[in-house]
This record gives structure tokens, sequence and C-alpha cells, in this order.
């Protein structure tokens, strides 16, 4: 019991660290956010506690950062990418598969948050051509960022550093690997 203690706490301590790096200075989109999801997916032996702690820091850091109105879209994305977590690493966490996650977790934000800014916008017409047009813009280049292309390092680098990172801990803390199969 006592060793499930130590990994729940020191997962959502690397999860809390994790969110607060969404209030420093960073590249657009360049954010720990679909990580989180697929970390919590990953790790938590406690399923449902990889999903509710991970959007409890993600709401605490949108509570210090501030709210927006596409933030049902986020959460949204957020959770499907948690579900995707769960079905991708549910076997063996190779970085191939983790990268994948990774990947698959950026398409789908992308698609979903921009479906968002499309649907009830007087910018875009209500149309699969307006549709296009937003998502087009949201890979278009501003002000010399692709806010697509910083997602998707975002998601590889933090991905990358969360698994890495607690991968290199568990070697050295033996408490830390899971007990299930």
């Amino acid at each position: 019991m006592k060793s499930l203690q130590i990994r729940l706490t020191t997962l959502t301590t690397i999860v809390l660290a994790t969110a607060l790096f969404r209030l420093v200075p960073h590249w657009p989109n360049f954010t720990p956010i679909a990580a989180l999801a697929l970390f919590g997916a990953a790790t938590f032996e406690r399923r449902w506690l990889g999903l509710v702690i991970p959007l409890a820091a993600m709401l605490l850091s949108d509570a210090l950062i501030g709210f927006h109105g596409n933030m049902g879209s986020v959460y949204l994305s957020f959770t499907l990418t948690w579900a995707l977590g769960l079905w991708l690493l549910s076997g063996s966490q190779t970085a191939t598969r983790i990268a994948a996650a990774s990947l698959a977790s950026s398409v789908l934000f992308f698609l979903i948050t921009n479906y968002a800014v499309w649907s009830g916008s007087s910018f875009y017409p209500q149309t699969s051509a307006g549709l296009m047009s937003c998502y087009v813009a949201g890979l278009a280049f501003y002000n010399g960022t692709s806010f697509f292309l910083n997602g998707l390092l975002g998601d590889l680098f933090f991905s990358g550093a969360l698994f890495g990172g607690y991968y290199l801990l568990q070697q050295r803390f033996t408490v830390l690997r899971p007990t299930r199969g």
C-alpha cells in the first residue's frame, strides 16, 4: 500500500510541476497539455486518476493564465487524448508507441480546436470551404510561428520528457514501478 502512495504522490507532483510550464513564457502552442493526458493514461494505476489529476492541474493553470471561449474544445481534446493514450499505450510503452500517440494527439487537438474556432464563427463562412479555410489558417505561419508545428513539437518534447524522465526515475527507485502486469 505504501508503494502505491509513493507512486501516486510522485506522479501527481510530476503532473502538477509539468502543468506549471504553461505559466512560463513559451512559443504559442508549445505546451504540455497532450503529453499530460498521455502520461496520465499510461502511468496511473487507477486509470480515472490518470484523467482527473492532469485535468485538475490544467484547470489550476488555466485559472492562473485566464479562461477563454474555446476551453471546452481544449478539455474535450485532452479527454480524447487520454482515451487515445489508454488504447495506444495499454501494451508496452516503447518510444515508437509514445511518439505515435503524441503525433496522433497533436492532430486530434488541431482538428478539434480549429473546428471549435470555425463553429459559429462570424469570421469564417459556415460552409465546408469555411472550415477548410480555418484549418489552413491554423497551419499557416503567423509572425514566423506555426501553431500546428509548435503544438506538434511541444507534444513530442513534453511526452519525451515525461515518459523518459519517469522511466529514469523508475530505474533508480524501484518503488515507482507499477505492480500491474
